[in-house]
């Protein structure tokens, strides 16, 4: 079962996300969108937008660190395990109330504007769904490990960090994931299976930017005709009034 879950389930869905936005991008262009819906209410949106946002910013920079870094590269460099102990704690639920508040706000506002809720797909359902889960599980694991640390806290960084550097490295070790808290191996399920729906739902948004305005050529105004209209000509560029 640990192989199945932490090698095997693990790998179905990074293919599912690499080959998904392969197949995205090919053959749905178009769709590759937010599906923006500010145009039938911004009120709430101005609010939960840039909560959840920059909330998740940082949790995923927060993830970042504590997956990828290893612990003797912090002690290196003078952080004590303390230090960025509390760091992470305090950065993480920060973090983690920032984009779970903006998320609250985001889906309280697609269930309760009409036009909002209309354009809502099953898909995002789902999405929103995973999204909750996946921060809930963060924040209890984060709460759960340092706050209520009953019979000893559990390290992470020596636990679940070593078995995602290792499942990228394509040389997993599945025992080090059985061996997590319940919460942490849920917390990973979850997140994995976010990843394999990532490719079909409006996430996809997240690897797009505007490259092309560094590149586009300027918008070029000119003065206009002599000899249209019945006023005088005016160049375009002079102050009305």
């Amino acid at each position: 079962m640990n192989t199945f879950l932490w090698v095997i389930v693990p790998y179905l869905c990074l293919a599912v996300f690499v080959v998904g936005h392969l197949w995205r991008y090919r053959y749905d262009k178009f769709g590759w969108t937010t599906r923006s819906s500010q145009l039938y209410e911004d009120r709430l949106l101005r609010l939960g937008s840039p909560l959840f946002h920059f909330g998740m910013l940082g949790v995923v920079g927060g993830h970042v660190v504590g997956l990828l870094v290893p612990r003797s590269w912090t002690a290196a460099v003078g952080i004590s395990d303390h230090g960025y102990h509390y760091a992470a704690v305090g950065g993480g639920l920060v973090a983690g109330v920032m984009a779970l508040v903006g998320l609250v706000i985001l889906v309280y506002r697609r269930r309760t504007v009409g036009p909002v809720f209309s354009a809502t797909t099953s898909m995002d359902k789902v999405m929103y769904a995973f999204l909750v889960a996946a921060i809930v599980l963060g924040m209890w694991n984060t709460v759960a490990g340092s706050v209520f640390s009953l019979g000893g806290e559990y390290n992470y960084r020596e636990g679940v960090s070593v078995w995602y550097r290792s499942f990228l490295a394509f040389t997993p070790d599945a025992d080090l994931m059985g061996e997590a808290p319940i919460g942490f191996r849920l917390h990973a399920l979850v997140a994995f299976g976010l990843f394999a729906l990532w490719p079909f739902t409006r996430l996809v948004h997240v690897f797009s930017a505007p490259v092309g305005y560094l590149t586009r050529p300027y918008i070029v105004y000119r003065s206009r005709d002599d000899g249209l209209g019945s006023r005088p000509s005016r160049r375009g560029w002079e102050r009305v009034g």
